[in-house]
This record gives structure tokens, sequence and C-alpha cells, in this order.
């Protein structure tokens, strides 16, 4: 945990070296943790709260809830393409543009609560079938380079809880 608003639970950093069984099991439960611990973060929020900034100059908490499975959305499609295409090139996408669209501030939270639970169904179902050689498997990020299925998993297993914590801490901060 960090005093920065921005980063609750500290920056990402990459592990230093490719996860074992038992540390790849953990982040995948981290993963599968993730559509519960955000709706218990969210449950009873007012629609005021809900459009309240977790941090000056921050996304709202609705656009955090909407973030998530926008982005986890986009990270099962890349771990598809790397897992049926040889180190595919994936494109990014402006994830404050998305969350600025109509959709974001006229969508109940619960669509996006009831997405995400659907798809970490399928995502950790996916992940949890993965042999090693999957885990060593590619793709490219135009900016981040060559990046591992194994490091996919660390980064969307600390991006998920480091939204929940947005949210928490913005609870916890103002009494809610």
């Amino acid at each position: 945990m960090t005093d920065d608003p921005r980063f609750p639970i500290g920056r990402y950093a990459a592990p230093a070296a490719p996860p074992g069984h038992a540390e790849r099991a953990a982040l995948i439960e981290r993963i599968a943790s993730v559509p519960e611990m955000l709706r218990l973060a969210t449950d009873g929020l007012t629609e005021a709260q809900l459009d309240t900034p977790y941090r000056e100059g921050g996304w709202t908490v609705r656009q955090v809830v909407h973030h998530v499975p926008d982005s986890h959305l986009n990270a099962y499609v890349r771990l598809k393409l790397a897992l049926t295409e040889d180190a595919p090139t994936i494109k990014p996408y402006d994830e404050v543009a998305w969350a600025q669209l109509p959709d974001t501030a006229k969508t109940p939270i619960a669509t996006s609560l009831t997405l995400l639970e659907a798809l970490h169904t399928r995502w950790v179902t996916l992940w949890r079938a993965l042999d090693d050689a999957a885990f060593g498997r590619t793709l490219r990020h135009p900016v981040g380079g060559v990046l591992r299925v194994d490091a996919l998993l660390a980064h969307y297993a600390w991006h998920g809880d480091h939204h929940v914590a947005h949210v928490t801490r913005l609870r916890a901060r103002e009494s809610w």
C-alpha cells in the first residue's frame, strides 16, 4: 500500500523471472476474485458517490467500474491472440477516451459488473487450462515490446487489485 492515490497498491512491477506453477495459480486466483471484490467495493453507493473521482483529476468510481471490463476484455482478446498466432502485434486503445464515451455515463454499473463476472468466468477457465508452453508464448505491444503470456497474467492480477483499491480507498477516506 502507498499514500499515492493514483497507485494505492503501488505501481506495477513486472516479475523479475517468469512465475512458477504456484505463483501462477495465486495470480489466477487474484484475477478470479476481482468481479466479487469490485461488486463488494461498490455495493450501496449512491449515484452521487459513483460520480465522485477517486482522486483529484482522476476518474469517477463509475468510470473505474466500466474501465475494468473494458480493459480485461482487451486483455482476454490479447491472450487468445497470443495463444493462437505467432507473436501477434496487438492494438493498443485509448483507455481515457473509452472512459469518456457515452456508454460509461449512461450504463448502470450493474451491467459492467455482470459483464466482468461473465468475462472472468471464461478468462479464468482459460488461464487455468494453460500449460507451461502456453505461458511462455509471446505477443508484441507497439509500445511495451515483446511480452510473455505469464507477464500478462501478472499485470492483470495487479490491474484488478489496483482499481478495486481505488474504490475501497475512496470509501474509507470519505467514510462511506
